[in-house]
Protein backbone atom coordinates (compact mmCIF):
# COMPACT_ATOMS: atom_id res chain seq x y z
CA UNK A 1 0.00 0.00 0.00
CA UNK A 2 1.10 3.67 -0.77
CA UNK A 3 0.67 5.91 2.19
CA UNK A 4 -1.87 9.07 1.28
CA UNK A 5 -0.32 12.61 1.35
CA UNK A 6 -2.34 12.65 4.79
CA UNK A 7 -0.92 9.60 6.02
CA UNK A 8 2.69 11.12 5.34
CA UNK A 9 1.72 14.20 7.32
CA UNK A 10 0.02 12.11 10.15
CA UNK A 11 3.70 10.08 10.59
CA UNK A 12 5.72 13.06 10.32
CA UNK A 13 7.97 13.07 13.93
CA UNK A 14 7.17 9.38 14.21
CA UNK A 15 7.51 7.08 11.12
CA UNK A 16 8.77 9.52 8.70
CA UNK A 17 10.95 12.71 8.83
CA UNK A 18 10.94 15.19 6.07
CA UNK A 19 13.55 18.30 7.24
CA UNK A 20 12.56 20.69 6.31
CA UNK A 21 8.52 20.39 5.58
CA UNK A 22 6.46 22.79 4.23
CA UNK A 23 2.80 21.55 4.14
CA UNK A 24 2.59 23.04 1.02
CA UNK A 25 4.27 20.41 -1.53
CA UNK A 26 2.24 17.62 -0.38
CA UNK A 27 0.23 15.56 -2.93
CA UNK A 28 -2.33 13.32 -2.60
CA UNK A 29 -0.15 10.38 -1.85
CA UNK A 30 3.52 11.78 -2.26
CA UNK A 31 5.49 14.88 -1.11
CA UNK A 32 7.24 17.17 -3.32
CA UNK A 33 11.10 17.50 -3.20
CA UNK A 34 13.71 20.37 -3.92
CA UNK A 35 16.70 20.51 -5.95
CA UNK A 36 19.81 22.05 -3.52
CA UNK A 37 22.32 24.12 -5.28
CA UNK A 38 25.19 22.14 -5.83
CA UNK A 39 25.86 19.48 -8.63
CA UNK A 40 28.51 16.94 -9.36
CA UNK A 41 30.00 16.50 -12.71
CA UNK A 42 32.27 13.42 -13.47
CA UNK A 43 35.44 15.01 -14.29
CA UNK A 44 36.91 12.10 -16.27
CA UNK A 45 36.67 11.01 -20.06
CA UNK A 46 35.94 6.97 -19.20
CA UNK A 47 33.95 6.44 -15.47
CA UNK A 48 35.67 3.24 -14.05
CA UNK A 49 33.46 0.87 -11.48
CA UNK A 50 36.92 -0.25 -9.65
CA UNK A 51 38.10 3.10 -8.31
CA UNK A 52 36.62 6.39 -7.19
CA UNK A 53 36.19 8.90 -10.09
CA UNK A 54 36.70 12.30 -9.48
CA UNK A 55 33.78 14.81 -9.57
CA UNK A 56 33.66 18.80 -9.88
CA UNK A 57 31.50 21.27 -8.15
CA UNK A 58 28.95 23.42 -9.80
CA UNK A 59 27.23 26.09 -7.88
CA UNK A 60 23.98 26.64 -9.17
CA UNK A 61 23.02 30.28 -9.99
CA UNK A 62 20.45 32.75 -8.87
CA UNK A 63 19.85 32.91 -12.89
CA UNK A 64 19.88 29.20 -13.14
CA UNK A 65 22.32 26.89 -15.11
CA UNK A 66 22.20 25.31 -18.58
CA UNK A 67 22.40 21.13 -18.79
CA UNK A 68 23.79 19.24 -21.82
CA UNK A 69 22.66 16.51 -23.21
CA UNK A 70 24.38 13.24 -22.90
CA UNK A 71 25.68 14.35 -19.32
CA UNK A 72 25.21 13.04 -16.03
CA UNK A 73 24.47 15.84 -13.47
CA UNK A 74 24.57 14.55 -9.99
CA UNK A 75 22.70 16.77 -7.48
CA UNK A 76 20.42 16.25 -3.88
CA UNK A 77 17.43 16.84 -2.23
CA UNK A 78 17.28 19.95 -0.16
CA UNK A 79 15.52 17.69 2.27
CA UNK A 80 16.84 15.57 4.77
CA UNK A 81 14.55 11.93 4.73
CA UNK A 82 14.71 9.14 7.31
CA UNK A 83 11.90 6.26 8.06
CA UNK A 84 12.72 3.08 10.03
CA UNK A 85 9.17 1.24 8.84
CA UNK A 86 8.45 2.77 5.45
CA UNK A 87 10.31 1.80 1.82
CA UNK A 88 10.93 5.54 0.31
CA UNK A 89 10.64 5.66 -3.51
CA UNK A 90 11.75 8.30 -5.48
CA UNK A 91 10.21 9.84 -9.17
CA UNK A 92 10.51 12.89 -11.13
CA UNK A 93 7.48 15.01 -11.50
CA UNK A 94 5.94 15.03 -14.77
CA UNK A 95 5.92 18.77 -15.41
CA UNK A 96 9.54 18.16 -15.19
CA UNK A 97 9.55 14.81 -16.83
CA UNK A 98 7.67 16.71 -20.22
CA UNK A 99 10.75 18.89 -20.00
CA UNK A 100 12.96 16.01 -20.78
CA UNK A 101 14.48 15.91 -17.83
CA UNK A 102 15.40 12.49 -15.70
CA UNK A 103 15.88 12.68 -12.36
CA UNK A 104 17.15 9.17 -11.83
CA UNK A 105 18.70 6.78 -13.63
CA UNK A 106 18.45 3.78 -11.93
CA UNK A 107 18.23 4.50 -8.32
CA UNK A 108 14.55 5.61 -6.98
CA UNK A 109 14.32 3.11 -4.81
CA UNK A 110 15.18 3.54 -1.00
CA UNK A 111 15.81 0.82 1.64
CA UNK A 112 13.70 1.01 5.11
CA UNK A 113 15.91 2.65 7.59
CA UNK A 114 17.45 4.71 4.87
CA UNK A 115 18.58 8.06 6.71
CA UNK A 116 19.99 11.20 4.39
CA UNK A 117 19.85 13.51 1.27
CA UNK A 118 18.61 12.16 -2.17
CA UNK A 119 21.29 11.88 -4.80
CA UNK A 120 19.60 12.64 -7.98
CA UNK A 121 21.03 11.21 -11.36
CA UNK A 122 20.14 14.28 -13.45
CA UNK A 123 20.06 13.65 -17.23
CA UNK A 124 18.22 15.75 -19.69
CA UNK A 125 16.93 15.17 -23.67
CA UNK A 126 17.32 18.85 -24.93
CA UNK A 127 19.47 21.49 -23.07
CA UNK A 128 17.36 23.70 -20.19
CA UNK A 129 17.83 25.86 -17.21
CA UNK A 130 17.06 24.49 -14.13
CA UNK A 131 16.91 26.38 -10.45
CA UNK A 132 17.94 25.37 -7.09
CA UNK A 133 14.55 25.11 -5.06
CA UNK A 134 12.41 23.92 -7.65
CA UNK A 135 10.40 21.34 -6.74
CA UNK A 136 11.78 18.05 -8.86
CA UNK A 137 11.16 15.19 -8.13
CA UNK A 138 8.72 13.25 -4.79
CA UNK A 139 8.84 10.87 -2.26
CA UNK A 140 6.25 8.08 -1.48
CA UNK A 141 5.99 5.45 0.74
CA UNK A 142 5.15 1.95 0.81
CA UNK A 143 4.10 -0.43 3.58
CA UNK A 144 7.03 -3.16 3.98
CA UNK A 145 5.31 -6.89 4.26
CA UNK A 146 6.77 -9.49 6.48
CA UNK A 147 9.89 -9.54 8.88
CA UNK A 148 12.29 -7.21 7.49
CA UNK A 149 15.92 -5.45 8.41
CA UNK A 150 16.43 -2.11 8.36
CA UNK A 151 18.87 -0.40 5.66
CA UNK A 152 22.18 -0.02 7.38
CA UNK A 153 24.93 0.08 5.31
CA UNK A 154 27.75 2.34 5.50
CA UNK A 155 28.23 3.34 1.82
CA UNK A 156 25.08 5.96 1.55
CA UNK A 157 23.81 6.00 5.15
CA UNK A 158 23.45 9.03 6.74
CA UNK A 159 25.11 10.94 3.89
CA UNK A 160 25.70 14.89 4.36
CA UNK A 161 26.02 15.70 0.60
CA UNK A 162 26.13 14.56 -2.96
CA UNK A 163 27.01 10.37 -3.28
CA UNK A 164 28.75 9.69 -6.61
CA UNK A 165 29.11 6.32 -6.88
CA UNK A 166 30.55 4.01 -4.23
CA UNK A 167 30.54 0.83 -6.29
CA UNK A 168 34.58 0.44 -6.44
CA UNK A 169 33.81 -0.18 -2.59
CA UNK A 170 31.80 -3.70 -3.89
CA UNK A 171 35.36 -4.69 -5.50
CA UNK A 172 37.47 -4.62 -1.59
CA UNK A 173 37.42 -7.67 -0.23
Amino acid sequence: MILSGKQIKDSLGKDIVIEPFNEKQINPNSYNLKLHNELLVYDEEVLDMKKPNKTKKLIIPEEGIVLEPRKLYLGRTLEYTETDKYVPMLEGRSSIGRLGVFIHVTAGFGDVGFKGYWTLEIFCVEPIRIYSGVEICQIYYHDVGGDYEKYSSGKYQNNKGIQPSLLYKDFIN
